[in-house]
């Protein structure tokens, strides 16, 4: 009888009838070792997360990483809390859990208002897709990958359930293990929960959507950010961090923290988009010392963070019907670069 009664829950979580609880927390801490940890329903910290992170910032990995596998850890023990199973009991079964409760859960980050497209549907101005209104493949994957790393270690110092709760895929292990960049992948078969992951396709902003997209900019400001962001096909973080320091106005560059790497490394920029930057700093006045270039234009100054950028670009595209994002212009600068190095105007006078 309890057995069917775990199994009845455990499909009702996975197919979206029960709602996993909104308990606990990712919260930032000062501690350069660990600048993330995960808490419970009582603000308590997960220990057993903690470990993990802990060790995988002594990997070397960014503060955004840790971030990033915070939020996955999370996700695992919200599902562990609505089937009552403790970390150290979980198997394959609560893995399945998860990922049918990813494939049939709204994605929050997918707001759209009353006229907006329905999601999954190709957009008739850009050809491009909309986004599906639950998450990615490529997230589900990611959250699997985490999940997978995060009981290996705890099965190294002996801790948790002897078997690893996430599917083993040795076939894919041994396709890309050892191999040169230059060859071409060897086919594999997906692991169990494993989804399909489509291939992308580079996607660039036809000039005429360009044009207008940059015309819906409503001041010196955004003109500047979107001719910077496709001019120099740097990431979003990674523009965002400039300060007036990393400008180079004589060789037309910018100096950014490459995500990657993490090292300093120049970026081109355009006369147009230089001529922009101008624009909008003779505006809005030099940053502080030590302040970032981009910063807020109401209220108190502060920088412009990730979310405040892609809310620009939405406002464009909502109003022209189109549904381009920041990464599109990464795409279209790389596109541009591709086709003529010395290739760098990128809007009509």
């Amino acid at each position: 009888m309890l057995m069917y009664q775990a199994s009845r829950m455990h499909r009702d979580v996975m197919d979206g009838r029960v709602r996993l609880p909104q308990i606990g927390a990712v919260n930032a801490t000062d501690s350069p070792s660990l600048p993330w940890i995960v808490v419970d329903g009582a603000a308590q910290e997960i220990p057993p997360v903690s470990a993990y992170l802990l060790d995988r910032m002594l990997g070397d990995v960014s503060p955004l990483t840790c971030r990033s596998y915070a939020y996955d850890l999370l996700r695992w023990y919200r599902v562990l809390w609505a089937v009552d199973v403790g970390w150290e009991q979980a198997t394959e079964a609560e893995t399945a859990v998860l990922v049918g409760w990813l494939r049939s859960a709204r994605n929050p980050q997918r707001k759209g208002g009353n006229n907006a497209p329905r999601p999954g549907t190709v957009n008739p101005t850009t050809g491009k897709p909309m986004l599906r209104s639950g998450y990615a493949p490529a997230t589900i994957a990611h959250n699997l990958s985490v999940l997978h790393d995060f009981y290996a270690f705890h099965l190294h110092h002996g801790r948790g359930p002897v078997i690893n709760p996430v599917p083993e895929n040795p076939g894919r292990r041994a396709a890309l293990a050892h191999r040169s960049s230059e060859e071409q992948p060897a086919r594999h078969r997906r692991g169990r929960l494993r989804q399909k992951v489509p291939t992308r396709q580079p996607r660039a902003i036809p000039d005429d959507q360009w044009n207008a997209l940059f015309q819906q900019m409503r001041c010196a400001r955004d003109q500047a950010l979107l001719a910077c962001y496709i001019s120099s096909g740097c990431r979003a973080s990674e523009l965002l961090g400039v300060h007036l320091g990393d400008i180079d106005w004589q060789k037309g560059q910018l100096w950014v923290i490459s995500k990657g790497t993490r090292a300093r490394e120049p970026v081109p920029l355009s006369p147009e988009a230089l001529a922009h930057l101008a624009a909008y700093l003779d505006e809005a006045g030099l940053p502080r010392e030590g302040g970032a270039v981009w910063r807020t234009r109401r209220g108190e100054e502060r920088p412009l963070t990730y979310w405040a950028a892609r809310r620009i670009l939405q406002r464009a595209t909502d109003h022209l019907g189109m549904n381009w994002t920041l990464h599109d212009a990464r795409h279209t600068a790389a596109t541009r670069m591709a086709r003529d190095p010395t290739e760098v105007e990128l809007v009509e006078s």
